[in-house]
């Protein structure tokens, strides 16, 4: 009886092991790196601050060209979270917010734009950052941190006075809505981005010249709306969080 419950307990261990697809690990110490998303998340982050710096390097009065474009995408970043926090309140957050947007963005159409194939590894394949679940459900961790900081910063430990509004018998279902939260926000967006990726590779494979384009030109416009869907929920739940209970 307990040598077949042990086979069971080992059967479940296996099963639970099992990977989808082969993936490339750089072993530091103890720990494992994803290599794969190691990579392109730099080669995104390299890209957006060279971006940056050229555009800022040489800032004039009157912004030209590619200033003036860097300028837009600020005012568009702060909108973001002008409208979702507050006119008030939002300075502090248009870091984090356009942070998250702009990395999004950039590893969605990295891997939208990038033929990545093309590029052999030991094991596995590269591929947009956010096609791994460990990118969006750190990425919604981060935002999950960020509410409760923001709501602890400014309403103290009235904060939680919001899970018992406007009946404490609502307490369960309020913090039940904080796990909710991140796990919408990481599995929408990895969702979209695998299942992007996976109709261009069908359509790749089926019609390698002409039907692609449109679907890869598609897919790039889904991409930029999944980027803005995340920064936006993410800066309008810190918004709610630091509403005054009872109150906005």
């Amino acid at each position: 009886m307990y040598q077949s419950r042990i086979e069971e307990f080992y059967s479940f261990v296996s099963i639970s092991s099992v990977e989808v697809g082969k993936h490339l690990y750089w072993h530091i110490g103890d720990y494992r790196v994803h290599g794969q998303v190691f990579i392109v998340s730099w080669l995104v982050i390299i890209t957006l601050l060279t971006i940056a710096f050229l555009g800022t390097r040489n800032l004039e009065r009157i912004p030209q060209s590619f200033q003036n474009f860097m300028e837009f995408i600020l005012e568009f970043l702060q909108d973001i979270a002008k409208n979702q926090i507050g006119q008030h309140e939002y300075r502090p957050w248009v870091p984090y917010i356009a942070t998250i947007f702009l990395f999004i963005l950039g590893s969605n159409w990295a891997g939208a734009l990038v033929p990545w194939k093309l590029i052999h590894l030991p094991e596995g394949e590269l591929a947009a950052p956010t096609n791994d679940i460990n990118t969006t459900v750190s990425l919604a961790l981060l935002t999950s941190l960020s509410y409760f900081y923001a709501g602890l910063s400014k309403n103290g430990l009235g904060y939680f006075a919001r899970y018992i509004e406007p009946t404490p018998v609502l307490l369960p279902i309020n913090i039940l809505e904080d796990f909710t939260k991140p796990l919408s926000l990481s599995f929408r967006l990895f969702g979209n981005v695998l299942a992007d990726e996976l109709v261009v590779s069908v359509f790749t494979l089926l019609v390698p010249i002409l039907i692609p384009l449109p679907v890869m030109i598609l897919g790039l416009f889904a991409s930029s709306i999944q980027a803005l869907i995340f920064s936006t929920l993410s800066a309008a739940y810190i918004g709610e969080a630091m509403e005054g209970h009872g109150e906005h």
